[in-house]
C-alpha cells in the first residue's frame, strides 16, 4: 500500500483487545468496545510553525501509541480498516516491555 499523510497527521491501524479478561470470562463481539491503542503504519512530513519551519513528528512508524476514544477519522484502504488522525490527537507511545509482550 502507499499512502503518505499530509502535514502532521498519521495513518493508525487499530490494535484488537484481548477476547478474554484476566479472570478468564470471554467477551463476546457485541460487548467489546473499539480498542483506543493502536500502531502507526504512516506518518506526514510535520507542521509547520509560525515561522515556515518544519516541525518533524514524534512519533514514527512503527510505534504502538494509545489515542482517545473519539480520536481520527475511519478509513478503508485495500479492504483494511485505519483511523488518520492528528499527532495532537495521540494520548502517548507505549515503550520498551510493554509493547513487546502486548505483540507476542
Amino acid at each position: 500500500m502507499k499512502f503518505r499523510p499530509l502535514h502532521d497527521r498519521i495513518l493508525v491501524r487499530r490494535i484488537e483487545a484481548e477476547e478474554k479478561t484476566a479472570g478468564g470470562i470471554i467477551i463476546p463481539d457485541t460487548a467489546k468496545e473499539k480498542p483506543s491503542e493502536g500502531e502507526v503504519i504512516a506518518v506526514g512530513p510535520g507542521a509547520r510553525d509560525d515561522s515556515g519551519k518544519l516541525v518533524e513528528l514524534d512519533v514514527k512508524v512503527g510505534d504502538r501509541i494509545l489515542f482517545g476514544k473519539w480520536s481520527g477519522t475511519e478509513i478503508k484502504l485495500e479492504g483494511e480498516d485505519y483511523l488518520i488522525m492528528k499527532e495532537s490527537d495521540v494520548l502517548g507511545v507505549i515503550e520498551g516491555e510493554a509493547a513487546a509482550q502486548k505483540a507476542a
